[in-house]
């Protein structure tokens, strides 16, 4: 983790909290007690900022400062809201295609992502704040920079930002295999959002049940899946093939 990135100490992380830091992700020693603690998690709970359990070891090796049993993360870039991005690209006159990454956990696999939803022209990503990857410095060179290209979102809840976007006249297609239908019989030449899911569960459930059309690549091999970076370059080729 950067050190240019990062702030630790329960009092500072929560004061960055209240001055509205972009604050991605925030590591607590899982065992921490104490009315400063307690103070730090509702204030993170109320500001829905994204926060795990970790052992005390990993924070001593995130900083060797007194951390006190909390360490954050800074985004290094700003977030934008899913109504000022859907209707800027709307007002352009743009055939809107979007990226809605499922509760995607790697951050290297985030930044494959970005950096080849920055070559097909993806108008922006949308992430869910809870239990998404962190946009860190391996998000940052994996995308080879491209996450300062492209329009990130953070929601409270997927299922919030798919009923905004169908409500727009964006349609929904989820990455799945629960599905008989391949991905060369959707139409991609029109408003549309698309969906993959995370590493291990894919698309969750109730996700699945609200969205448009669902979808999957032919597969010949033994293998059930593809890497969720490399069949997200696949979805997206697709959509730019049909497009141009």
């Amino acid at each position: 983790m950067e050190k240019d990135n990062q702030i630790f100490g329960i009092r500072a992380i929560i004061e960055a909290i209240n001055a509205k830091k972009e604050i991605d992700k925030v590591f607590v020693q899982k065992d921490a007690q104490g009315d400063l603690m307690q103070d730090l998690m509702k204030t993170m709970k109320r500001n829905n900022i994204n926060f795990s359990y970790v052992p005390v070891e990993k924070l001593n090796r995130l900083t060797p400062n007194n951390h006190q049993g909390a360490v954050a993360t800074i985004a290094p870039i700003s977030f934008v809201a899913l109504e000022t991005m859907v209707e800027s690209v709307i007002e352009s006159g743009k055939k809107p295609l979007f990226l809605i990454l499922d509760q995607l956990s790697d951050a290297r696999n985030f930044g494959a992502i970005i950096r080849t939803a920055e070559c097909t022209g993806v108008d922006g990503i949308i992430i869910q704040k809870q239990g998404s990857a962190p946009v860190n410095g391996d998000t940052v060179k994996t995308s080879a920079g491209a996450v300062f290209n492209v329009p990130i979102c953070k929601v409270d809840h997927i299922k919030d930002a798919i009923f905004y976007l169908q409500g727009s006249g964006i349609k929904t297609v989820a990455a799945t295999e629960k599905t008989e239908q391949h991905i060369y019989n959707i139409n991609f030449n029109e408003g549309v959002a698309i969906i993959m899911g995370s590493e291990d569960r894919g698309v969750n459930p109730s996700v699945l049940k609200i969205v448009d059309e669902k979808a999957k690549l032919p597969m010949f091999g033994t293998i059930e899946s593809l890497n969720v970076s490399v069949a997200c370059g696949a979805f997206l080729y697709e959509a730019l093939r049909q497009r141009m």
